[in-house]
């Protein structure tokens, strides 16, 4: 057994290629094999770019209110509790609501290394669901 204690690691700031706006993510973790994940929280209006997870990711949505939409769908708001599924290769997006922040656990599986292939930001009126 290990216990991690919180706080034993500082917190990182998202790096600006793959968020906009504020974005913060603590405890990052690997579990045995390919697992990895972190908490991350996204200040109102933060969002990551579009990216996609070779083996798909699940988030867990414990405060806030959030938003999410895949590839062709609408803008879907996530709420604590919600537990999302993104299926392997689907293009997507998360973060928090324009007046709201929002934290989730993110989890997903590598595969040659990595558990992402981030892509172009969201552009403005795609994230506020205005595109036609």
């Amino acid at each position: 057994m290990q216990i991690r204690q919180a706080g034993s690691r500082p917190s990182a700031k998202g790096p600006d290629d793959y968020f906009t706006g504020t974005v913060r993510i603590d405890a990052p973790f690997n579990g045995s094999g390919n697992l990895s994940g972190a908490t991350v929280t996204f200040e109102p209006g933060a969002r990551t770019a579009w990216h996609t997870h070779p083996l798909g990711q699940t988030l867990l949505v414990v405060s806030g209110l959030g938003l999410v939409q895949r590839e062709g769908g609408p803008v879907e708001e996530i709420r604590p509790g919600d537990i999302i599924w993104f299926e392997p290769g689907e293009k997507h997006w998360h973060g928090a609501a324009p007046d709201c922040a929002m934290s989730h656990i993110a989890i997903a599986e590598m595969e040659n290394g990595t558990p992402v292939t981030w892509l172009e930001k969201v552009a403005d009126q795609d994230y506020l669901g205005d595109t036609p």
